[in-house]
């Protein structure tokens, strides 16, 4: 577990001067004590210094501790710093009043020195474990929004049991290839490093446009981008979404392109893409230390011959696409191509523009 580097913040809240001084009297020694006299005053001081604890009396004036307590727990931001009622009162009513407002524990005046440090001491140590695996979550999120977008990474983060075991299910999605044309050629031509700094220039950019269609980022192949849509989440718009990638990809490059050319006046590189709709099966593929959220099938493999056909600049679609989104594009047909290991030709689809 990791080590506070800095003691714990502790917020008390009375209207009672003698007792914020028993207070922070019994509590200075071992951490950092932050004081207010209303539950008012207390709400500004919670936002401004995010305190690890709250200690607060009930009867206040303008912000009663009930209040304060119920304003904490209903904010996102706050909802998990625990809260102890130090209060007179004594009822089974009020103590039932705080639950409601989602107190954590409660302090009866007089309070005793030891069971104060006690109770505080224990509240903290559940907070630190909160707080560690909160952040393990953010580190957990972060690596997944590398592969896929953060609405596809919620998803499968609140139901792992689901979207991340071994196996796989049959299922329609589309497909994406994008492949850097001239590449090959161009990184002949320079240094090592500077061919590797141009190519995730690059792919940093274009990956950001299949998230930002919320698409699900498969692999690098080389100087070749894979992704695909319609899983692990599924949506009625997932073949749009993977034209309007296609659309954007091209306008990005071309104005990385160009801007490349202007420092490198021989480099020649453009973008083909390939794009095909089918079902397919989609799941972790490989072992249960290793997995690699794929797709698998023939579909994939005619999506990978479209790119290959491309010429720079081109986006080519095969007739599945081209049925789901002909209202909304403009394309020119390409009849009777033969595609690598197929016994029949197929039609296939040159994207001119978005409608």
């Amino acid at each position: 577990m990791q080590e506070r580097d800095h003691p714990a913040k502790i917020l008390i809240v009375d209207d009672e001067k003698y007792i914020l001084m028993l207070l922070e009297t019994h509590l200075k020694k071992d951490y950092t004590v932050i004081k207010a006299t209303n539950g008012l005053e207390a709400w500004d001081v919670i936002r401004r210094e995010n305190p690890d604890m709250i200690l607060t009396d009930v009867m206040m004036p303008h912000k009663n501790g009930f209040e304060l307590c119920r304003e904490v727990k209903t904010h996102d931001e706050t909802r998990f710093i625990p809260v102890v009622m130090v209060t007179a009162l004594g009822k089974k009513e009020d103590r039932i009043k705080g639950l409601e407002a989602g107190a954590d524990d409660f302090l009866t005046k007089p309070f005793n020195e030891l069971e104060l440090r006690t109770r505080v001491k224990s509240l903290l140590r559940v907070k630190k474990l909160h707080d560690e695996i909160e952040h393990k979550n953010r580190l957990l999120n972060e690596i997944l929004t590398k592969y896929v977008s953060k609405e596809v990474s919620q998803t499968i983060l609140s139901n792992p049991d689901k979207y991340l075991k071994l196996g796989g299910e049959a299922r329609e999605v589309t497909i994406l290839f994008a492949d850097i044309r001239g590449f090959t050629k161009f990184s002949e031509q320079f240094p090592a490093r500077e061919v590797v700094d141009i190519l995730n220039q690059f792919f940093s950019e274009l990956v950001k446009v299949v998230f930002r269609y919320r698409g699900t980022f498969d692999k690098y192949m080389g100087d070749c981008i894979m992704a695909f849509y319609g899983a692990p989440v599924q949506y009625e718009d997932d073949v749009l979404r993977a034209v309007q990638t296609a659309v954007e990809m091209q306008r990005v490059f071309h104005r990385m392109e160009t801007d490349l050319h202007h420092r490198i006046p021989n480099a020649q590189l453009g973008l083909g893409i390939g794009i095909n709709t089918g079902e397919v099966i989609v799941g972790n593929i490989g072992s249960e230390t290793f997995m690699d959220y794929t797709v698998v099938g023939d579909e994939v493999n005619i999506a990978k011959r479209l790119e290959e056909m491309t010429q720079a600049g081109q986006i080519l679609i095969s007739h599945q696409t081209y049925n789901r989104v002909n209202d909304i594009i403009t394309a020119t047909k390409i009849p009777g191509q033969q595609l690598k290991g197929k016994a029949q030709p197929i039609d296939l689809y040159q994207i001119n523009y978005l409608i």
